[in-house]
């Protein structure tokens, strides 16, 4: 089956990018108005996000989010065959702030969000940094599309790490100067261990492991999304968050990290994943401790 598959890919990965549009809209028109995919998730976290928006401009958004998840998907097949050069034309980014980073001698992370497309951003950074780079993911439940991507993703000498399995794979790259790539807007998996704050008003746990990662090592942060100019070209915007996490305060580094993307979510929200169930958690007062925002649900003072 991984053959079969991976062959089609191949195959229809030969194609123009004109010609694998026009197939993308085809698609996007089967999944937005015949499957109606999440469609039911993405209008509720649309309207958590936007309350203030009417119903008229919430579904542009959400149409806007859908073109480019089905081009999102169909880039990712064209990845099969596409050449780094054909890459490198299509992704730019301010490259040159990792370069005094490595000079330093530190290695550093990259806290990202889920904005498009996050597969052709990963394969042209290592073509501009000498950092090795290291990408934490989770593995599709789908075993051969899993063994398709790995392949993929790991082509250019990139290195993708499974969460679950982070701490023990990361010993083999202690004594290297390494980026290591986090998709820092997951939903948490442990609750209790997760940071608290309101993210579009709304109470939500932040992924704790990121920021305690780069605290303990003082690592340099990087925080990167993905805007697009053009259909099927896409610019990275990377800033340095902190230089040293060692010297911020427990949670601030995260809470930074939610404003940051607050404001990027809200300046191209059709770039976000909106598909995914970001607000499925819901508040409860046992994480209080874990609360780093401002004023409590409720009104009630921050703990101090």
């Amino acid at each position: 089956m991984y053959y079969l598959v991976f062959g089609f890919f191949y195959l229809l990965s030969l194609l123009p990018m004109r010609l694998l549009y026009v197939i993308s809209d085809g698609v996007y028109a089967l999944v937005y108005y015949i499957i109606g995919y999440r469609k039911k998730v993405v209008m509720q976290n649309l309207e958590i996000a936007f309350p203030e928006k009417s119903i008229a401009e919430r579904t542009k958004i959400a149409r806007a989010f859908y073109h480019n998840l089905i081009d999102s998907f169909i880039e990712t097949i064209k990845l099969v065959s596409a050449s780094q050069s054909f890459l490198e034309k299509r992704v730019t980014a301010n490259w040159e702030v990792l370069e005094p980073l490595y000079k330093s001698g530190k290695s550093c992370q990259l806290h990202l969000g889920h904005t498009f497309n996050w597969e052709w951003g990963h394969h042209v950074l290592g073509s501009f940094t000498k950092y090795q780079v290291l990408v934490v993911y989770m593995p599709l439940s789908n075993a051969v599309m899993e063994k398709i991507m790995y392949k993929l993703r790991t082509r250019q000498g990139n290195k993708f790490i499974a969460a679950g399995n982070m701490s023990k794979s990361m010993d083999q790259y202690r004594d290297t100067r390494y980026l290591l790539g986090l998709v820092a807007d997951q939903s948490p998996g442990n609750l209790a261990n997760a940071y608290w704050m309101n993210f579009f008003g709304r109470p939500t746990g932040f992924v704790s492991g990121p920021e305690k990662g780069a605290r303990a090592a003082d690592l340099p942060v990087l925080f990167t999304h993905i805007v697009k100019p053009r259909r099927g070209y896409y610019q990275a915007k990377l800033e340095i968050a902190s230089l040293h996490p060692a010297e911020c305060r427990e949670g601030e580094l995260t809470l930074m990290y939610a404003r940051y993307m607050e404001k990027v979510i809200r300046a191209n929200p059709e770039m976000w994943l909106w598909s995914h169930r970001r607000w499925k958690h819901p508040w409860n007062e046992k994480y209080t401790n874990n609360w780093i925002g401002e004023e409590l649900p409720g009104g009630k003072p921050p703990v101090t």
